[in-house]
């Protein structure tokens, strides 16, 4: 049995079991504290140059399927868990987790001890690491790990997009007869969406509440964006640093108070960019399904989905332009906000919640409200 080394740039080792594709894979390790959805978690975009711990002990139980893709293939760099069930039982399962990501040349280490790891990294905060299927010297493994590239100044986003525009149409399906749901709208208004690290359930709910959606390549200009005579815009999710995204601010800065906008994630960092503001980048960022956020609006609190490690810093921003709408419960982080006088909105966390909660769906209405309504902002 191959005896697989996470060595991580301070110089500190674990030692595992190797399974998955027999290859080294370098990138930032970051952990994922959800219960469900490693699935979806392999296949966001977002975690692109990024190896995952999973906090849950057990991975692989359920088995993979097509539908649970967010995207065409796996993301992550790497992936490292307590235990690799060797047993996949679902009904909806169409092969283990294993043989998808050694097909996707995905290498995974398990028996490692994932709270150690992930005390560690709260700690001391995430950090450059390198996943060894095969082993190695400890001691030039934790070297390769402190020369790879720092996720600071990385900009993944351009590079995750797509290259080419297309229309999506999909809308959301149940996952069994028991799930409740209303019926997707018919399409009524037409929204071009950045792709930036894109998740397929975002474009399966923009659908759902009646938009007819065009995605657009990273570093579409503006120009082109209005050519496309859209109702209003969407700025995705993505991976990496939002700051060096100058090209991409400075398209979204021409495009406020043109159209109605809407950004998750990574589409958030760039509009608080666009308005002036500043990004930071977390200690260990947020990345689980089960973070509390207050809706300073409706003083609801969101049991909402997260996988970010930048955030706005809400001192940057102008107050009498940009009201601050959601904040983190656990460190006060921003979560939210939209500007007083154009119609324009993001959240910093993913509604569209594919695995997770629901608490957030709301927001897809709110889109198609202020598409129905441009100048109505409350």
């Amino acid at each position: 049995m191959n005896h697989a080394t996470l060595a991580l740039e301070d110089g500190t080792v674990f030692e595992g079991r190797s399974f998955g594709a027999p290859k080294d894979s370098l990138g930032e390790v970051v952990f994922n504290t959800a219960i469900t959805g490693y699935q979806e978690i392999f296949t966001d975009p977002s975690y692109a140059g990024q190896i995952v711990v999973l906090t849950n002990p057990q991975i692989g139980n359920y088995g993979a399927n097509d539908y649970d893709r967010e995207a065409a293939h796996p993301y992550i760099e790497g992936l490292i868990v307590r235990e690799f069930s060797s047993i996949a039982s679902n009904w909806r399962s169409e092969e283990s987790a294993g043989e998808f990501l050694t097909q996707n040349g995905i290498p995974v280490a398990a028996e490692i001890d994932t709270r150690a790891l992930v005390r560690h990294l709260r700690t001391r905060g995430v950090m450059r690491g390198i996943l060894a299927p095969n082993g190695g010297d400890p001691n030039e493994l934790i070297e390769r790990a402190r020369q790879s590239p720092s996720m600071a100044g990385l900009d993944l986003a351009t590079r995750v997009s797509t290259t080419s525009s297309y229309a999506w149409d999909k809308s959301v399906e149940v996952c069994s007869p028991s799930d409740q749901m209303a019926p997707a709208a018919e399409p009524w208004c037409h929204v071009v969406a950045y792709d930036f690290g894109i998740k397929r359930n975002i474009l399966r709910r923009l659908v759902h509440v009646g938009a007819r959606v065009t995605v657009v390549p990273a570093l579409t200009s503006a120009e082109d964006v209005l050519a496309l005579k859209p109702d209003g815009v969407f700025l995705s999710n993505g991976p990496g640093d939002p700051e060096p995204l100058q090209f991409q601010t400075q398209q979204v800065r021409k495009l406020i108070g043109k159209k109605p906008i809407f950004g998750i994630c990574l589409g958030q960092q760039i509009l608080g960019l666009a308005l002036g503001g500043k990004t930071y980048k977390l200690k260990f960022g947020h990345r689980g399904a089960n973070h509390p956020v207050l809706n300073r609006v409706t003083q609801k609190v969101e049991i909402t989905s997260h996988n970010h490690g930048f955030a706005v810093d809400p001192e940057s921003l102008n107050q009498s332009e940009v009201e601050l709408t959601h904040i983190n419960l656990n460190d006060d982080t921003l979560e939210g906000f939209r500007h007083r006088n154009e119609p324009v909105f993001c959240v910093q966390y993913h509604p569209e919640a594919s695995p997770g909660p629901h608490d957030s769906h709301y927001l897809f209405d709110d889109f198609m409200k202020l598409i129905k309504d441009p100048g109505h902002h409350s």
